[in-house]
């Protein structure tokens, strides 16, 4: 879900603004995973954007209070979401730590980096949500080391049925900013795509693998 539509608009605006979100339905991306794709989205572009940033770690600080009421630390899942996740930290005034995808190989070993104990509650910061195995990987890890994650909250989703599932069988609450309707009704406003590209986009969504093959 996201969580407030005005803040959803605006988001999406702001990301296809500084072409942190590229539309190319006729001209398409292609995954690591061999998927074809209409959309690229790099959320960390706003970081380069002092305003564009304000409002993201505003939103997003706004968001953790109301949905979740104020943690003991904000955790941040690498890579995308760990300078996200230290602003809104900041702005809470609470620590920070974050979460590898995996355990390092060598040093300490550690899969989470900063200071925590046991039993503390933790909201887990995102950029990007696709099929949500990342997001769920950092939950399992925090869990591991015995804290309580309250929930997770991302800039943007791709709305897949697959992400749905996933944070369903791992038993964690997640939002986020905005979503791929919201882009897309933002993009349409805007003139930046017409009826047969979102035609496409739509479909593209509901079945990603299949798209254009």
């Amino acid at each position: 879900m996201v969580l407030n539509e005005d803040t959803a608009l605006k988001v999406a605006e702001f990301l296809l603004q500084i072409k942190a979100v590229k539309l190319q339905p006729k001209n398409p991306f292609t995954w690591a995973s061999g998927i074809k794709s209409p959309i690229y989205c790099d959320n960390r572009i706003s970081l380069s954007y002092p305003n564009i940033r304000t409002y993201i770690r505003q939103a997003f600080s706004e968001a953790v209070i109301e949905h979740y009421g104020k943690p003991d630390v904000i955790a941040g899942v690498a890579t995308g979401g760990i300078p996200q996740g230290a602003l809104v930290a900041e702005e809470l005034g609470v620590p920070f730590i974050y979460v590898r995808d995996k355990a390092k190989e060598h040093g300490m070993g550690n899969q989470i980096e900063g200071y925590f104990e046991p039993g503390q509650k933790v909201v887990l910061i995102e950029d990007l949500i696709s099929t949500g195995g990342s997001s769920i990987k950092a939950v399992e890890a925090l869990r591991k080391a015995e804290l309580e994650v309250k929930g997770l909250l991302a800039i943007f989703t791709y709305g897949f049925e697959i992400a749905h599932q996933n944070f369903a069988k791992a038993e964690c609450p997640y939002a986020t900013l905005t979503n791929f309707d919201f882009l897309l009704r933002q993009a349409l406003n805007n003139n930046l795509i017409n009826e047969d590209d979102l035609k496409s986009l739509m479909e593209w969504k509901q079945h990603p693998q299949e798209w254009k093959k």
